[in-house]
């Protein structure tokens, strides 16, 4: 399961971030094709290194492999924000949130 789903899951969270494969790989001191024998499944981290990779794309372990988290660093921010807010206001916030999800 997993040799399939942290390739998947690296490239889309990298493509998030707007980083090549590449760049991504020197920035973490490894070869210039590291991530990208990751994302082509000819290899997968070490755990350190995917520890790494993590704070790299700016998650944690567990928003990495939270499938139904489709953008962590989006969700991590939009809670940021959300601690800031009043009651009122982030009531008034989250009956948009669920007018929006009830028209999909």
């Amino acid at each position: 399961m997993y040799e399939d789903f942290v390739p998947e899951r690296l490239a889309k969270l990298r493509a998030q971030k707007g980083v090549s494969a590449r760049d991504m790989s020197l920035s973490l001191g490894q070869a210039n094709n590291y991530i990208n024998n990751i994302e082509n499944k000819k290899s997968l981290p070490a755990m350190q290194s995917f520890f790494y990779i993590c704070e790299y794309l700016g998650v944690t372990p567990q928003e990495f492999f939270d499938e139904g988290n489709l953008y962590p660093t989006a969700l991590q921010e939009f809670i940021e924000e959300g601690k800031k807010l009043d009651p009122k206001s982030m009531a008034y916030l989250l009956g948009i949130m669920k007018e929006l999800n009830s028209k999909k």
